[in-house]
């Protein structure tokens, strides 16, 4: 285990204004907390003390680990590279089937955590030999100004920065950081808001504004859809779904449609079939999207990037390993070792 010594602190937040009698609003995501003093945000890592809006969770990773970048997933950046990933407690969603509640709904204040500077951080990268790091397992959003100075400290070694998020954010400090990051997954968990309210506490908008202003700034964009049966599993929402991501992202985003397993407060709910996950890919290439993936349970098929023109096998994995990539790299672009087809990505 490494083992890291510094000056614990508390950051001040970025994206609040002060109200009256020092109460203050946070401005980072959609939810606009107003919190008075002595008391902290919707997502519990965010406190007001005394007129400040404080980070609890800055320099404060509850993980820290390499991993698969297929695992985040991104299938279409830098295919078989390894990925440090980060994240600290705390999220702003309250989705009822959270993987990872134990540490997303988590107070800031009650946990005890070694300090790891952002400097720490890129010394860890670099000791690992990995050339990504990937802010996930939990919502990166709330920690937001740690992740923010381990981007602005990795850009400037060549090191890239990928985020795997639930996209609520706002648009002024997503944009700052769209400056600094390479790649975005986004969870976008239904196209129908009363989904969004009903399981997770939301609203879907901000969730769409986010990928229209990754997409416009030039962030490589992958999604994933968690298929949760009875909930938003149905044929009219998948097309929904795919069609609103076909008129306003595009057809070569990639897809993951992913299977639900029973937890936190749907355990009684049944499994994701995988009959249901390649019925969704189906469903997502007959309309017309060119790279489509099923995410979560063993499926040659639906792990393989095909090349769109020819239909030849490109990439092809086995959980979150490459098995075999054909992909050719000509003048700094990937293509078809075949037909020469140009496949988008950051390979």
């Amino acid at each position: 285990m490494l083992l890291f010594l510094c000056i614990a602190m508390k950051k001040e937040a970025s994206y609040y204004k002060t109200l009256k009698n020092n109460t203050v609003q946070c401005q980072l995501c959609p939810r606009f907390c107003t919190i008075n003093q002595n008391e902290m945000g919707n997502c519990r890592v965010r406190k007001n003390r005394g007129g400040k809006l404080l980070s609890l969770v800055y320099n404060k990773p509850c993980s820290i680990a390499v991993d698969p970048i297929e695992k985040k997933p991104f299938y279409h950046f830098m295919p078989g590279d390894k990925a440090l990933s980060i994240a600290t407690v705390g999220c702003n969603l309250h989705c009822l089937n959270c993987q990872n509640s134990e540490i997303s709904q988590r107070n800031g204040e009650n946990i005890t955590s070694q300090e790891i500077t952002p400097e720490q951080v890129i010394e860890t990268a670099e000791k690992e030999k990995v050339e990504i790091i990937s802010y996930t397992y939990t919502e990166p959003t709330i920690f937001y100004e740690y992740m923010l100075d381990i981007c602005k400290l990795a850009k400037k070694k060549g090191i890239k920065n990928v985020i795997v998020s639930n996209g609520y954010i706002n648009p002024k400090p997503l944009k700052e950081l769209c400056e600094y990051i390479d790649g975005a997954n986004i969870d976008l968990k239904s196209t129908d808001d009363k989904f969004y309210k009903e399981i997770c506490d939301a609203n879907l908008k901000p969730v769409l504004e986010t990928l229209k202003i990754l997409k416009k700034s030039n962030v490589w964009l992958e999604i994933t859809n968690l298929l949760i049966p009875g909930k938003n599993d149905s044929e009219k929402e998948i097309k929904n779904l795919v069609k609103w991501i076909k008129t306003n992202l595009g057809k070569d985003v990639p897809l993951h449609f992913s299977a639900f397993f029973p937890t936190y407060k749907l355990l009684q709910i049944t499994p994701t079939s995988f009959e249901t996950l390649k019925r969704a890919r189906k469903i997502a290439l007959k309309e017309g999207m060119k790279y489509v993936y099923t995410g979560n349970l063993p499926d040659e098929e639906g792990n393989t990037t095909f090349c769109e023109k020819c239909k030849k096998p490109l990439i092809k994995r086995e959980s979150f390993y490459i098995l075999e990539n054909k992909l050719n790299l000509e003048k700094g672009r990937a293509v078809c070792y075949n037909c020469k087809q140009k496949i988008p990505g950051i390979f």
